[in-house]
């Protein structure tokens, strides 16, 4: 029952034209694909040398990684799909590889691969500067925020008369708000004066609204328009409290950048460590050390004198990577970001500082473009030999082990479905799996490995029979006697390819991960499906026709 289960499940993600399923779970899982590498989608292939001459013997390790993490999140952050780096060292020098499958602008990708990471420092602006550059924004934008605008005040007036006219305020809300009260109708419950700002609380606070009412005008105010009613009041004088609910049509927001830039950037940062703080009698904590040059520690000791109790962001390549809140003016160019991190957390932010502070310069050296069309030849030529021989394969097993080949077939089949369906899967998870032409070669190797588990328990299991036992007791031990060989001689290919992945590069690591998930999915088909089918078939039916299970009038 389980196995026809876990079949079906299989065969539904791998084959999702399967008519008997509804459409709809047809279409949902059709939409589920491979990722494909370079090789079989066509991309962009580039080589690039750092330059590490700028960089001090003992950070040279950690420049790399720097280097390598910046171009991958500028890739990813291009929004090119599963693109793949690494480093590599040829005669002394380091080499940096990107794999971009389905490029349509290979020119963009190299600039913004190529282009390196920018750290700077940055301040909070007054209230001043904030409100001079909202008023430039508005006025450069002007002719794209007037139509919105234009079209939020119009239905504003059409609310407007239908509150007046006795429709439901608070349906009216959940309908038109575009604020966080809409859900409970607009209601804003019970508040003094100075909870609003001023042309809103003027109108609540009319001595002409009465419960009740709707102020018979839209209220404009910096959000946008306001329709406002008075529900109850309590209280005199500077006590008045009054219950109201509203609906907002907001005017078109223009986000203004909150800090300013300074002249601190990465030349000035020598570098920046995860470190544990040295709290006597206390717990030691995560954080982050930063380390100043000389012209830096001037700089940074005149920003946190002039920012005492505010932030100050840490941008690279204008993403804010840390905003810490300034304690006290730092005059030694060595400053701490502390706070609730977790060890990962601080190693991560001090990559990310590293990342503008060490200057790797990235050369092109190597540029190949992969034409999508031969990718789709490459890998149709594949399935088609991959698929000729899982049938070449079955009709062996079938040919030489009767029965227990055609029990051997059907596994290979669920094998295939399965693997079909973890690729497939993992594309819509975080460790999704990129299929290659190497990746194809290690597939097809671990169906042989799959094979050879067959192959080793069969044969067992004619050793048990011709030795006089009964058939559910020689497959018992057949699987038993087989299970050592099996697992040792698929441990040393995991281990091996284990070895691949570590000390290998690009294809050569896609064909180590494949051939372990193939491995591990064959052991399971082998080993766990074969004996379920096998225990469930066989019976007297069997035992009275050797026939089916051995090969000739000897055995």
């Amino acid at each position: 029952m389980y196995v026809v289960v876990f079949t079906l499940i299989v065969a539904m993600i791998s084959l999702p034209l399967i008519q008997f399923l509804p459409e709809s779970v047809q279409s949902r899982v059709s939409q589920i694909g491979i990722n494909l590498g370079l090789d079989l989608q066509g991309g962009l292939h580039l080589e690039y040398k750092l330059d590490l001459s700028k960089v001090p013997d003992d950070q040279q390790e950690e420049a790399k990684d720097a280097a390598q993490a910046a171009a991958e999140r500028k890739v990813n952050a291009y929004g090119v799909g599963e693109p793949v780096v690494w480093l590599a060292e040829r005669g002394g020098d380091t080499f940096m590889t990107v794999e971009i499958p389905g490029v349509d602008n290979p020119e963009d990708v190299k600039n913004v691969v190529q282009k390196a990471p920018f750290l700077n420092f940055r301040v909070e602006k007054t209230e001043e500067e904030m409100k001079t550059e909202k008023e430039e924004l508005q006025a450069q934008l002007a002719e794209m925020i007037a139509p919105m605008d234009e079209k939020a005040h119009e239905e504003a007036v059409g609310v407007l008369e239908r509150a007046k006219n006795g429709d439901d305020f608070g349906e009216l809300a959940k309908e038109f708000s575009k604020d966080g009260s809409a859900e409970s109708g607009g209601e804003l419950g019970f508040a003094k004066k100075g909870a609003y700002v001023t042309e809103f609380e003027e109108a609540l606070f009319s001595e002409d609204l009465n419960d009740g009412d709707v102020y018979p005008e839209l209220v404009e105010t910096e959000f946008g328009w306001h329709v406002i009613k008075k529900n109850e009041s309590q209280g005199e004088g500077e006590d008045t409290e009054i219950k109201a609910q509203h609906i907002l049509f907001a005017k078109m927001n223009i986000p203004v950048e909150p800090y300013r830039a300074t002249e601190l950037t990465g030349e000035f940062l020598d570098r920046a460590d995860a470190t544990f703080s040295n709290n006597s009698g206390g717990i030691s904590e995560p954080q982050v050390n930063l380390q100043f040059n000389k012209e830096g520690a001037k700089m940074f000791a005149e920003i946190t004198k002039n920012n005492l109790g505010k932030t100050v962001a840490i941008y690279v390549d204008d993403e804010v990577v840390s905003a810490p809140t300034v304690q006290a003016e730092i005059v030694d160019g060595s400053a701490v970001i502390s706070g609730s991190f977790e060890i990962e957390e601080a190693k991560e932010l001090a990559r990310r500082l590293n990342e503008g502070a060490l200057p790797v310069p990235f050369e092109l050296v190597s540029q190949q473009n992969v034409e999508a069309t031969l990718g789709a030849e490459a890998l149709n030529k594949s399935m088609k030999a991959g698929a000729v021989g899982l049938l070449l394969v079955m009709i062996y097993m079938i040919a030489y082990y009767r029965f227990f080949g055609l029990i051997a077939a059907i596994s290979l089949g669920i094998y295939s479905a399965t693997i079909i369906s973890i690729f497939k899967l993992s594309s819509v998870t975080p460790m999704s799996i990129t299929l290659t032409l190497a990746g194809i070669a290690g597939l097809v190797l671990s169906i042989g490995m799959a094979v050879d588990a067959n192959v080793l328990i069969f044969e067992r299991i004619r050793e048990e029979l011709r030795a006089g036992k009964n058939l559910k007791r020689a497959i018992d031990e057949g699987f038993r006697r087989a299970w050592p060989s099996i697992r040792d001689g698929n441990l040393s290919t995991i281990i091996t390819s284990v070895i691949l992945m570590s000390m290998g590069t690009g294809f050569v690591k896609g064909f180590a991960l494949i051939l372990i998930i193939g491995v591990l999915v064959s052991m399971f088909t082998a080993i766990v499906i074969v004996k379920i089918i096998m225990k469930f078939t066989s019976g007297e039916w069997l035992e009275k026709r050797p026939w089916l299970i051995m090969s000739s009038k000897k055995d």
